[in-house]
C-alpha cells in the first residue's frame, strides 16, 4: 500500500469535509433524532458507500474521459448542486 497516497487522501478529505453540507446534515440529524450512534453508523456507511462508488467509477471512467474534463464536469455539478440548495433554502424560508 502507498502510505503517502493514503495520508494525502485522508488529509484532503478530512479538511474538505469539515463544515461542509455532509457534516452539517449529520449535526442536524443528531439534533433532530437524538440518536448519535445511529447517525454515526448511518453516515459512516453512506460515506463509505459513496467513496467506494467514486473509486470504482473513477477507475473506469478515467479510461474513457480525460481527467481535465472530469474535474471540469465535477466543478459544474458542484456549482449546480449549490445553486439548487440555495434556491430551495430561499424558497422554503419565506
Amino acid at each position: 500500500m502507498d502510505w503517502r497516497v493514503f495520508f494525502l487522501t485522508f488529509a484532503t478529505l478530512f479538511v474538505a469535509e469539515l463544515g461542509d453540507k455532509t457534516q452539517l446534515a449529520t449535526i442536524a440529524m443528531v439534533t433532530e433524532h437524538k440518536t448519535p450512534v445511529a447517525v454515526f453508523l448511518g453516515a459512516s456507511l453512506a460515506l463509505a458507500a459513496v467513496t467506494l462508488l467514486g473509486v470504482v467509477f473513477g477507475q473506469v471512467i478515467t479510461q474513457v474521459i480525460p481527467p481535465r474534463m472530469l474535474r471540469l464536469a465535477s466543478g459544474v455539478m458542484f456549482i449546480a448542486i449549490g445553486g439548487w440548495v440555495l434556491f430551495d433554502a430561499l424558497r422554503t424560508s419565506g
